[in-house]
């Protein structure tokens, strides 16, 4: 039973807290934690006895039912709480490089000083209130901050469900309240023809026929950028898979239903991705390991780009390793905005490179987007769309359906007659195909002139 002092005009009540006082061998004792309180909020006293007691008698009620949150617990600091959450998380390494510049930016310098168990509703409603100003000066993007928010509420949640230093989280998520606020979102076009055409014009110029092709096979399978196209391996590329597959089991499997005389595919084991400061090749992302069916261009793109060069990887760097942190400057921007004529390393000269208008400033990952547009205006199912990008389909639609080799069979086609739809609409320039892969000092004068239809 929790018991009243009164001292003077100041009224006290302690209440036990369920634990015991630990001995010099480090076992607990018969003695008895007590916590004590005087005034049922910071800077408010009890007005009476009565109310004292109560408030302990409440306290204790926590304990015997598992509710009661230590005040040592709850008065821990976000600037130490942030940090033993982040280290106890199982994220890749890119999640946890991205939680970990979040905190350090904006939560930790916030919210450090602040203990755990005092954060309140009103506090994480006017810190909110903050970053949505920032947007509105332009200083923060409305994603960013979005981001931010979801990762303190998963802080709070956790400091409840799991950690116990607190007994509710402070975010609550209520729908259609307070003042309409409209998302700003991505201008997006309808992907067009001629504007890849353009990017893998300028891209050949910067890379080769790696370049044409790498900007092709993104458009016409939708791969996530640039993880699942820098991790594409040479034996799970279409011209050589499935029977390149390492895996027994795998390969058997696939080699009923994919291969370059049944159904060209290729195959989406990997991503390449940083960690520890290395670069890896691990399971794509959410594990969303799938076949994807390819058009018949695609597929002989594919062949002579793979015997052009030895690389392990279908898309090298210029300089014949993998592809790396110089993608954004030294190949997407010039390949987006153009470049005026300039000498290169080892004499090399690149000619001039026009800018796409429709992209500046906009990201190689919309190429994914157009995919999926595509998919939709040719009336493909949803589990077919859904399956190719690597989502689930949730509920029973997801559990009831399935991928089949007719639906793979007509993503090809309408792949493939886009793709033919193209050309026949005027005279449009296409590169040689290589004999080998553009030296960076010099392009190949030994090529082969065809146009890949």
């Amino acid at each position: 039973m929790p018991y009243v002092e009164v001292r003077g005009n100041s009224i006290r009540v302690k209440w036990w807290n369920g634990d015991y006082i630990v001995g010099p061998d480090g076992t607990p004792t018969k003695r008895k934690k007590y916590e004590s309180a005087s005034g049922p909020q910071p800077g408010v006293p009890f007005e009476d006895e009565d109310e004292a007691y109560n408030y302990g008698l409440d306290r204790e009620y926590d304990v015997r039912h598992g509710k009661h949150i230590r005040r040592v617990d709850s008065k821990t600091l976000m600037k130490d709480y942030c940090w033993r959450w982040l280290e106890a998380q199982d994220l890749r390494d890119t999640s946890v490089g991205r939680y970990r510049s979040r905190l350090r930016s904006r939560i930790v310098p916030y919210w450090g000083e602040h203990a755990v168990g005092d954060i309140t509703t009103w506090e994480y409603e006017a810190w909110k209130k903050l970053l949505h100003e920032a947007v509105l000066r332009e200083e923060l993007s409305h994603h960013y901050v979005d981001q931010l928010t979801s990762l303190f509420g998963m802080l709070m949640t956790d400091a409840v469900v799991k950690y116990k230093l607190r007994s509710e989280s402070p975010v609550i998520v209520q729908r259609r309240r307070g003042r309409y606020r409209k998302k700003p979102r991505e201008d997006k076009r309808p992907m067009q023809m001629h504007v890849l055409h353009a990017l893998a014009t300028n891209a050949y110029h910067v890379w080769g026929f790696t370049g044409w092709t790498y900007i092709w096979t993104l458009a016409f399978t939708g791969l996530r950028p640039p993880g699942e196209m820098w991790g594409l391996r040479r034996e799970f590329a279409s011209p050589t898979w499935p029977a390149s597959d390492p895996d027994d089991e795998q390969r058997d499997r696939m080699s009923e239903r994919y291969g370059p005389h049944l159904m060209p595919a290729l195959r989406v084991q990997f991503q390449s991705q940083y960690e520890a400061g290395t670069r890896k090749q691990v399971g794509p992302k959410y594990d969303s390991y799938r076949t994807l069916v390819v058009p018949p261009f695609l597929h002989e793109m594919h062949s002579a780009l793979l015997a052009s060069h030895d690389s392990p990887w279908v898309f090298p760097a210029l300089g014949g390793g993998q592809m790396g942190t110089q993608w954004g400057m030294h190949y997407w921007k010039p390949i987006r905005e153009g470049s005026a004529a300039r000498r290169a390393r080892r004499d090399r000269v690149r000619q001039e490179i026009h800018p796409v208008p429709e992209m500046a400033g906009k990201r190689i990952y919309l190429l994914r987007h157009g995919h999926r547009e595509w998919l939709e205006e040719d009336g493909h199912p949803r589990i077919a769309m859904e399956t190719r990008l690597g989502h689930e389909v949730a509920g029973v639609e997801g559990l009831y359906s399935n991928l089949t080799p007719v639906m793979e069979k007509r993503i090809a086609e309408t792949l493939q007659e886009r793709w033919e739809a193209f050309w026949r609409t005027g005279v449009w320039w296409a590169p040689p195909s290589p004999s080998s892969l553009p030296d960076v000092s010099t392009r190949s004068s030994s090529v082969q002139v065809s146009r890949t239809l």
